[in-house]
């Protein structure tokens, strides 16, 4: 099986996570925000300029694995879940089922899918590494033992001794497959996917895997930068993390001795352009990127807008926190 991760999306558009204790906030653009930020956003807002597909078709803005709700996760299945560990104890059905319809707000697109076999073969990324002196799956009974419920073997005289914290190394079980849907943020907005739900007994939710067929998935526009460096002071967006009416959580990279990122935002009718400004160290200091959470309350709900990261012009996906 492949070995890849599988990134995380959960339904409301909004990503496991909260803005770290002093995280930035900010109103909406005014002008107290820096000339060079301004110019930027409305050079990247002017160059954007995305294909019809964007407006009409299907093109997703977050990964095709999503949790539809809270999973309730452990240290293991965390782990597991942001790798793609899983193992199947069921038949996935290899039938196509019929063409699904994603509906988004202003109205319905019909698209072919895939079977739960095929959704599951994209879901399951690899195996866990081996199990470092603890049972890699259900515990087991003791050789000559009467019933499977029986001693189990664990570290000590008659089991392997481990001296360092456990590695995580334990699949997600999946028991059912069943078609439904999930939210997901696209762009033309919220949108409601047709998903393959798999039930997994760790987890406390399914997980969802969506259901498109790959020729019916539109494909992210280049960004509508000019390829300049951001100007000095300036740092770019990163990624989203939380959309709720108007109020965006996203995350820009900073530097590891940057200070005070103080997010910027320039509306407009069908784009909204954000970044952020920092304070530089005036010492010497590694070079190491970090992630920063920030947020932002718009002059209206963001609604079908794309966000645009004033950086690279590309669109803002939905990503981990």
């Amino acid at each position: 099986m492949r070995r890849s991760v599988a990134l995380l999306g959960l339904p409301l558009l909004v990503l496991s996570g909260c803005a770290a204790p002093g995280a930035g906030t900010a109103p909406p653009a005014g002008p107290d925000q820096p000339a060079a930020f301004t110019q930027r956003a409305e050079e990247v807002a002017g160059r954007w300029q995305p294909g019809q597909q964007w407006h009409d078709g299907y093109v997703p803005l977050q990964d095709a694995t999503v949790l539809t709700g809270d999973p309730g996760f452990t240290g293991d299945t965390k782990v597991a879940f942001h790798a793609g560990w899983y193992r199947d104890q069921v038949k996935m059905p290899a039938a196509v089922p019929p063409d699904g319809v994603i509906r988004f707000a202003d109205g319905e697109l019909r698209v072919p899918l895939v079977s739960a076999a095929d959704a599951y073969a994209e879901l399951d990324q690899g195996d866990p590494p081996p199990c470092d002196g603890r049972p890699a799956g259900p515990r087991m009974s003791r050789p000559g033992s009467p019933e499977p419920g029986g001693p189990t073997v664990e570290p000590g005289p008659e089991g392997p001794v481990s001296t360092s914290a456990p590695t995580p190394c334990v699949p997600l079980t999946v028991t059912a497959a069943r078609l439904g849907s999930a939210p997901v943020w696209t762009s033309r907005g919220r949108a409601e996917v047709p998903a393959w739900l798999f039930t997994v007994d760790e987890m406390a939710v399914p997980v969802a895997r969506l259901a498109v067929a790959p020729r019916a998935v539109g494909a992210v526009p280049s960004g509508a930068a000019d390829g300049k460096p951001l100007p000095g002071g300036l740092v770019a967006a990163e990624g989203l993390r939380a959309v709720a009416g108007d109020r965006l959580d996203y995350i820009v990279g900073v530097g590891a001795c940057d200070s005070e990122p103080t997010p910027l935002v320039l509306e407009r009718p069908d784009v909204v352009v954000v970044g952020a400004s920092v304070v530089r160290p005036t010492g010497v200091c590694t070079l190491q990127l970090k992630m920063a959470p920030v947020s932002v309350t718009l002059d209206a709900p963001l609604g079908d807008r794309t966000v645009l990261d004033v950086g690279s012009g590309l669109p803002l996906t939905v990503r981990p926190g």
